[in-house]
């Protein structure tokens, strides 16, 4: 039975269950006294008996041990009434069953047990035609303890896929922190470093207003592009965020393939930049692409943004297994300590290379200035 199916049934209203039992007990039982020759045995306890049994089931999903116990008390005063054995004990294994599955495990086993042994010894004294060996009491064990481990199976069963879907709730709430936290940086990433770029530029702009309407009318398009920009590329990130469930996104996402427009917007707002690359450049893993782009992009903006005139160096190494970045600046050696502890600047930055399993190292340069630099392993790369 599929999990489905097995859940549909586990929420049929109880009634379902207990009037065809009811049925059966009442009506099989005259056939079963007529083949014991018992049938002037037969009165209306017997059939009030048969109908309480099956209605006690009732409550076997409320109350299973309860209903067990009253099965059991039912059960064994019909046999002690010498009314013949045979249906009745359809309400016997149900409530044994749901014991088991649905109630407290060693409680419902010993009940079961303990039941089974007190309905085998009345059936026993009070039915001549039933065998009081070691034979019979096993038949009686081996039903008893068939019936319960069936119970047992149903619970395990159910544990099993209860204990399933919490684990894809946890991995669902894990993917989704992810997610906000990826999220999260992307936005810090692409606002800081343009608003940053904006920020320093209308500040020149309005500096040099009177004097030198030349660099101004170059900070007014330096804005305009960086303003540009950081609209397309927050477009680009709701965009992902609404194609969320499909296949893939629509829009490219950060990558070293956009090394080259970064160096020329921050070239264009004032910071000279030189790019160096040793080793053969190559394809490397997407999370390291947009990692190593985002490392390079914060670590300018800070740069740009604390360390004074100055100028700053790229340094992109590509060695066997590993991809390390680097940024050298010549201004003060206060560029990311400004950011330090706000878990953006550059605690932002070791996240991303840790979470690739990299490294991240920033401070000052002994000759002056600041070094950020980070190594990703990649593997056979792509």
């Amino acid at each position: 039975m599929s999990t489905q199916r097995a859940f549909w049934f586990g929420q049929l209203h109880p009634l379902v269950l207990v009037v065809p039992v009811a049925f059966v007990q009442v009506v099989f039982t005259f056939g079963a006294a007529a083949g014991q020759h018992q049938l002037d045995r037969l009165n209306a306890f017997t059939v009030l008996i048969a109908l309480a049994a099956a209605g006690a089931l009732t409550w076997r999903r409320s109350h299973p041990l309860v209903t067990l116990g009253a099965v059991y008390a039912l059960v064994i005063t019909y046999f002690a009434l010498s009314f013949p054995y045979g249906p009745i004990l359809i309400s016997v294994a149900v409530a044994l069953f749901n014991a088991v599955a649905n109630g407290p495990r060693v409680p419902a086993w010993a009940t079961g047990y303990g039941g089974g042994v007190v309905m085998y010894v009345v059936m026993a004294m009070t039915h001549g035609d039933f065998p009081g060996n070691w034979a019979a009491a096993g038949a009686v064990f081996a039903w008893v303890s068939l019936v319960m481990g069936l119970g047992e199976l149903a619970r395990s069963r159910r544990e099993r896929v209860a204990q399933a879907a919490a684990t894809q709730a946890e991995l669902d709430r894990r993917q989704a922190s992810e997610e906000r936290l990826r999220i999260a940086r992307e936005v810090h990433d692409v606002l800081a470093h343009h608003v940053s770029l904006i920020n320093v530029q209308s500040g020149v702009a309005l500096h040099l207003i009177d004097t030198q309407p030349e660099q101004v009318r170059e900070a007014l398009t330096a804005i305009k592009q960086s303003s540009k920009e950081v609209l397309v590329e927050l477009r680009n990130i709701l965009g992902v965020l609404r194609d969320v469930d499909r296949a893939a996104p629509r829009h490219p996402v950060a990558s070293l393939d956009q090394l080259d427009r970064l160096l020329e917007r921050m070239r264009t707002a004032g910071l000279p930049v030189e790019l160096t690359v040793e080793g053969e450049q190559r394809p490397v893993p997407k999370g390291v692409d947009a990692a190593a782009l985002r490392i390079v992009q914060e670590a300018l903006t800070n740069t740009y943004r604390h360390a004074g005139p100055t100028s700053a160096t790229v340094t992109l190494s590509y060695l066997p297994g590993s991809l390390t970045v680097q940024v050298d600046d010549e201004g003060r050696a206060e560029p990311g300590g400004a950011s330090v502890g706000t878990g953006s600047g550059l605690t932002g930055m070791r996240q991303r290379a840790e979470a690739l399993a990299g490294t991240f190292e920033a401070g000052p340069r002994p000759g002056g200035g600041f070094r950020v630099m980070a190594t990703f392993p990649t593997g056979g790369d792509e």
